[in-house]
């Protein structure tokens, strides 16, 4: 038994993928687009999520684009760890539940 020795390394990352910096940047960089992203696995609250936000955007006559992240080491980069999340204009506003469509249209008229 060994008492004494090298520590094993701790990984810097948030997960076991392959968190290059260059991922990690391109992961920042998508961050900061305008539009709207749903963060999740793709599991039924997730689809249910972004369908509210596809019927709110239609309501509102706005033209978004809906994007759907399911890469988890990009939903990290968002700090998020409860799914399912929304993001607006590169900001996290939602986690961990699903809105309906007033709910959503809600957050877009203030944001």
């Amino acid at each position: 038994m060994k008492l004494f020795g090298k520590k094993k390394e701790a990984n810097s990352c948030c997960c076991s993928r392959n968190c290059t910096p260059e991922a990690m940047q391109n992961a920042e960089i998508k961050r900061q687009d305008r539009g709207i992203k749903i963060l999740g696995s793709g599991c039924a609250k997730c689809m249910e999520l972004e369908e509210s936000a596809k019927i709110a955007l239609s309501e509102l006559q706005l033209d978004y684009e809906v994007e759907h992240i399911v890469d988890f080491g990009e939903i990290a980069s968002y700090g998020v760890i409860s799914t399912p999340a929304l993001v607006i204009d590169g900001k996290v506003v939602s986690y961990g539940k699903v809105l309906s469509v007033g709910e959503v249209k809600e957050l877009l008229i203030t944001k």
